[in-house]
């Protein structure tokens, strides 16, 4: 059954490669969706897939890449489906 999971992550995320480690991650698992920065140094995404590889990605994204220092993971509210049939970093 596919899911859609939209996540947002605090703490040092820009600038370190978080946006394509994550484009990779997700990709690996099978899942469709987007990643983004946000003006508020906070990156964004959404993925839609399979609820266990939903989760593997919820948990890399805790920890993120090596150079990354995450905080904070909030799961926010998906109001729309994902529309996408690859998983791609927004600019």
């Amino acid at each position: 059954m596919e899911k859609s999971l939209r996540l947002l992550v605090s703490g040092r995320v820009q600038k370190v490669g978080y946006r394509e480690a994550c484009k990779h991650e997700a990709s690996e698992l099978g899942l469709v969706g987007w990643v983004r920065n946000l003006s508020d140094g906070r990156v964004e995404l959404q993925a839609c897939g399979d609820t266990i590889a939903l989760e593997k990605l919820r948990a890399w994204c805790g920890k993120g890449p090596w150079l990354a220092r995450v905080i904070e993971v909030q799961e926010t509210q998906v109001e729309e489906p994902c529309t996408d049939n690859t998983f791609r970093v927004l600019r």
